[in-house]
């Protein structure tokens, strides 16, 4: 289909906008990280890596990296165990409400996030009883990050072939045996993208984490957030912003390369 170079030329001039009103912002923060000005006048009149500096040796910005890396390190091979298992029932068996099954599993995606951190926070406190921390934190970012493994393995499942599996067993491999040497290595680059997808997603969650965290969790999200108004602290932030996109950038740049070539057999 031959597009005329008019509609070309404005559908050109409408994706540059686009791309302009999300990615300048963010342009803006990372130059901000480097405005020598602590006020962080436009345009910067000189530059600085102090607040790198000061940034990286600020204990609550670090304390508060370590808790997100742990958290999402966490919530990631929760949801690579439960999200590969749910794959795996749903794509072998056919039963009564698989579909309702396969909704409730990626519903917590779609949800607004406000509203399952409403509806984790009354499940924590007012049905289980549990006091809000380090362990509701985990478990509720798991809740999504299953999503992404689940959809990942389970849409691999459905381009392999049986075949192989059939032929393993009927050779007198055991369930567990057949997984390990035949399904497991079709898998493993869909494990891995999906495993990078969901460390990125629960990196940088705060919604969630504002309603599951509790007074003595501070994940870094919720740090940028807290000390975005406090006199000096704007350079600082900026620099945390920064670092927080880089982080989060490079698991989907990394889990779209692999899933890329997965899907086109490229080595």
């Amino acid at each position: 289909m031959r597009i005329p170079l008019p509609v070309k030329a404005v559908l050109s001039i409408i994706v540059c906008a686009v791309l302009a009103f999300v990615y300048v912002p963010l342009l803006i923060v990372v130059i901000n990280s480097f405005n020598s000005s602590q006020s962080l006048g436009w345009p910067p009149k000189s530059f600085t890596f102090e607040w790198w500096i000061r940034a990286f040796s600020d204990r609550g910005a670090l304390s508060a990296l370590g808790t997100s890396l742990l958290v999402a390190a966490c919530a990631t091979v929760i949801a690579l165990i439960l999200g590969t298992l749910a794959s795996l029932a749903l794509d072998r068996f056919d039963f009564f409400g698989k579909e309702s099954v396969n909704l409730l599993i990626v519903l917590p995606i779609a949800l607004p996030g406000i509203i399952t951190g409403i509806a984790l926070n009354n499940a924590f406190t007012t049905m289980l009883g549990w006091k809000l921390g380090l362990l509701t934190v985990i478990t509720a970012h798991a809740t999504f990050c299953i999503v992404t493994i689940y959809n990942n393995v389970f849409a691999r499942m459905r381009r392999l072939s049986g075949n192989l599996r059939d032929a393993a067993m009927d050779l007198g491999a055991d369930s567990f045996t057949t997984f390990r040497l035949v399904t497991f290595p079709q898998l493993r680059s869909a494990l891995l993208a999906g495993g990078l997808l969901a460390f990125g997603l629960s990196f940088d969650e705060i919604i969630v984490t504002q309603f599951t965290a509790g007074t003595g969790v501070q994940t870094l999200p919720i740090w940028i957030f807290d000390n975005m108004f406090r006199p000096g602290q704007a350079p600082i932030v900026n620099v945390i912003a920064t670092f927080l996109v880089i982080v989060s950038i490079i698991p989907i740049m990394l889990a779209n390369r692999i899933g890329g070539k997965a899907a086109t057999g490229a080595p």
